[in-house]
């Protein structure tokens, strides 16, 4: 079981994450980043394009507000950096307003993928939501070496700020 104070410090790992993958990005043409380099996305864009629509898809089950996702896949990088902004705010008053009540719920949700119903528990479903996101994270991160680029720490242990978060109280 995860508390909501777990929640909270992913939801802040991942918006530092995407900051500074974002940023390391720029110093690449657009074509550089639509590139196919083989990745299971294909490219930069491809890997960036996907985690924003699994995080919108999961942020509407968890909110239960589900909508359309928008066609990430023909965003160019500076539409997908105003919608990552957007949806990393999403995921923080999200992860801020969290109830730990909440995560031991069950959450049931449609599988577009499946066509199937899936039922649960809400905390396997965050946990699953934060993997998910570090997992293309690092494959983003390999396609930036590939390039030449580092982005530096990416380990949770090293984030910037990460003592005061600790301090903070449910």
């Amino acid at each position: 079981m995860i508390t909501a104070q777990y929640v909270r410090q992913m939801a802040d790992y991942n918006r530092w994450m995407n900051e500074k993958l974002y940023r390391s990005a720029l110093a690449l043409s657009e074509a550089q980043i639509c590139e196919d380099r083989g990745a299971f996305f294909k490219s930069l864009h491809g890997t960036f394009a996907h985690l924003l629509w699994a995080d919108h898809m999961w942020m509407g089950r968890f909110t239960a507000n589900e909508t359309p996702a928008p066609d990430f896949q023909s965003m160019s990088f500076q539409e997908l950096q105003r919608a990552r902004l957007v949806m990393d705010g999403r995921i923080m008053e999200w992860a801020v307003g969290l109830d730990q009540c909440w995560l031991e719920q069950s959450l049931s949700w449609f599988s577009g993928l499946y066509k199937k119903t899936f039922t649960q528990p809400a905390w396997l479903a965050v946990t699953h939501f934060f993997n998910h996101q570090t997992h293309h994270r690092g494959q983003a991160t390999t396609l930036l070496m590939q390039f030449g680029i580092d982005p530096g720490a990416t380990d949770l242990v090293f984030m910037v700020g990460l003592e005061k978060n600790l301090m903070r109280e449910e």
